[in-house]
């Protein structure tokens, strides 16, 4: 299997998931084909990829309004129709619905969505395995 992933960070906290989470794919025995921002995709990348992992922050009031900061941009991606998709969000407190919304966006691109995980600040080595081991599961029921 081929993935591409795509990122938006504030801090490097979602960079760092994103590459914990290439790892282990790697590990796996998938081809990681790039690792690009949302906002400057590198669409070749996609098209080479399986699937396509987004990763974002989230942001918005500590207990309200939480939403990933890139939505928007996750929605206007190119279409990716045939493409499967899951995307994860960092995040300190609470990330409220933040993953509903994101969600949301993902299939905005015509990707048939297959998973989501919130990863929490503190322990992103540990949920961006979590996030993996879905994956491989997701992947081999589909």
């Amino acid at each position: 299997m081929k993935a591409a992933l795509l990122v938006e960070s504030l801090t490097g906290n979602t960079t760092r998931a994103a590459e914990r989470i290439a790892d282990g794919l790697t590990q796996e025995g998938w081809s990681i084909t790039g690792l690009s921002r949302v906002r400057r995709p590198d669409l070749a990348s996609i098209q080479q990829a399986d699937v396509v992992l987004v990763g974002s922050w989230t942001h918005g009031l500590f207990v309200v309004g939480q939403a990933p900061w890139a939505a928007a941009e996750i929605a206007n991606l190119p279409t990716m129709r045939g493409k499967r998709i899951a995307g994860f969000l960092t995040y300190a407190l609470d990330a409220g619905k933040s993953l509903d919304r994101l969600s949301n966006a993902l299939g905005s691109t015509g990707a048939e969505v297959i998973g989501g995980l919130l990863i929490k600040r503190s322990r992103i080595e540990e949920h961006s395995d979590v996030f993996v081991e879905r994956l491989l599961g997701a992947v081999e029921t589909v």
